[in-house]
């Protein structure tokens, strides 16, 4: 049983020392883009909110959302939206390896979605590298989609998922399946009109399903 609190600045030096111990049991350390002391300070100082789940008082998982600021780099434009101050982002998610595989990302996600004010934030955004595959998992089983896949962070490729808050996406039947390592493809059936909408494993590959939607419901 774990303990789910909202996160203050207190927690800093725990949220530090679990990003650390994720970051470390990474075969792949460029998967986490870990959040630096002024950004944590950033989100818990009233720009955002971030909830932490405990085990024996010790902090074993975290989760943040972000209000961003304005920058070229906002998510916003990566997807075309016309109002940046309506977009929220999912920011990182870290649950220690000796936790995983308890679906506890999902648990924190349907949590701290309870603390979105849908009447300021129409959006959800995040970012994830290709065959970060418990995060993708995570943002296509909330039904976020793929609108997106760049460059970002100083050159790192990233999908860009993006969600209405305020509305459902209906999606064609017909799908387009892509290797997920098939960058340029991908790219162009984003540039086409279509939307990475969830992922299977097929064999030793892992694919991407690339759908219209049937309706524009955000820009």
């Amino acid at each position: 049983m774990y303990d789910v609190q909202k996160l203050t600045l207190a927690h800093i030096p725990q949220l530090q020392t679990l990003q650390q111990q994720v970051i470390d049991a990474l075969p792949d350390k460029t998967m986490l883009q870990p959040l630096d002391e002024s950004e944590l300070r950033f989100i818990l100082e009233g720009n955002g909110v971030m909830i932490g789940l405990f085990a024996d008082e010790q902090l074993i998982a975290f989760r943040a959302l972000l209000e961003p600021p304005i920058d070229d780099e906002h998510l916003g434009r990566d997807i075309g939206h016309a109002n940046l101050d309506e977009v929220l982002y999912q920011e990182i998610s870290n649950v220690h390896p000796d936790h995983r595989g308890q679906g506890l990302q999902q648990q924190m996600a349907q949590h701290i979605m309870q603390y979105v004010d849908t009447n300021k934030h129409k959006i959800v955004c995040a970012t994830v590298m290709p065959f970060n595959i418990a995060s993708l998992k995570d943002k296509f089983a909330q039904r976020m989609h793929v609108a997106a896949l760049k460059l970002k962070y100083g050159g790192k490729l990233r999908y860009v998922f993006a969600k209405s808050l305020v509305e459902e996406t209906a999606w064609e039947d017909e799908a387009i399946v892509v290797p997920m390592g098939e960058t340029e493809a991908q790219q162009q059936l984003l540039r086409d009109g279509y939307f990475g909408v969830s992922m299977e494993r097929r064999g030793d590959g892992w694919f991407v399903l690339y759908k219209k939607r049937t309706k524009h419901n955000f820009a």
